[in-house]
């Protein structure tokens, strides 16, 4: 069969599973099922397929038209213009996360970044942690996460941009395993947001296929972002940043966790929108000075 006809008996297929972008879909698999780059495919359209190819192919196909998500299938998620190994075990990256790794580069590095340590807490596939080991100069970088298989990804992650000597793993809930003392120049984390009552209402691919305990928080998908924000202080020095990737819905409400914290020990408050224009990033600074 010639690839134009595995290409449209494809994009039928996604179609009738419901899958918006069936096309783009349907070519990423052939792509990746037969080696092809996205010129080759439509160059060569009316060349037969290579028959000891087409068993992967309709496998895929199979499970993409089941609503597994395309990365869980070939296994790979370009993020930051880097490749990173993705399984069911953790969350696929999204563009909500590019945005506050963005964000926090352009407000505190490289240049205004005092060098020390950095918690990337939820860390799940690894990639703020990889991201942020390579961008922004910290001499150490924390990855904490409460699940081992999603650690798991992230060392193969760490391994693969050659971050080993600068990122460490940490399996804990949340700051249960680290020391309680002001170590970390950042804090970041994507945590779960998701409130419970919302996830029956998601994507068949998110719904269910990606951890739950990855993505639901809670009956107001605030579970983890109030321990954050009540939490980090005693971890952080004075000075230092908290970056929390937030829920589109949820600006008033972080708005007043940190509002509510004792002593208000925090300064420099924000809630900043993304690059569709909604509220995705809460910003946070320790009050005091940090002289090293």
């Amino acid at each position: 069969m010639r690839f134009t006809q595995l290409y449209q008996k494809a994009v039928r297929r996604l179609s009738q599973a419901g899958i918006d972008e069936a096309g783009n879909d349907a070519a990423l698999l052939l792509e990746w099922c037969f080696g092809l780059t996205r010129s080759q495919l439509f160059l060569h359209g009316e060349q037969d397929a290579a028959l000891e190819r087409l068993a992967c192919f309709e496998n895929a196909l199979a499970r993409r038209a089941a609503r597994e998500p395309l990365h869980y299938i070939t296994g790979i998620r370009e993020f930051w213009s880097l490749d990173f190994v993705v399984s069911p075990a953790v969350l696929i990256p999204r563009p909500e996360t590019e945005f506050l790794l963005d964000h926090i580069l352009s407000t505190c590095g490289p240049a205004g970044f005092p060098g020390g340590a950095v918690l990337d807490m939820c860390t799940g596939s690894g990639v703020i942690a990889v991201v942020l080991a390579l961008e922004l100069g910290a001499e150490r970088v924390v990855a904490v996460d409460q699940s081992f298989a999603a650690l798991q990804v992230a060392r193969g992650n760490i391994r693969k941009h050659r971050q080993e000597g600068r990122v460490d793993l940490l399996c804990s809930d949340l700051f249960s395993a680290i020391r309680q003392e002001p170590a970390f120049e950042l804090i970041v984390a994507n945590p779960p947001y998701v409130a419970a009552g919302v996830l029956a209402s998601l994507q068949p691919e998110v719904r269910d296929w990606e951890p739950e305990a990855a993505l639901a928080a809670g009956r107001r998908g605030l579970d983890i972002i109030e321990r954050l924000v009540r939490q980090a202080p005693y971890f952080l020095k004075p000075g230092g940043w908290l970056f929390l990737e937030i829920g589109a819905d949820q600006k008033a409400a972080v708005y007043r966790l940190v509002a509510e914290q004792d002593g208000a020990v925090y300064d420099s408050v924000a809630v900043v929108s993304d690059w569709a224009g909604r509220p995705r990033v809460l910003q946070a600074r320790k009050k005091g000075n940090n002289n090293g």
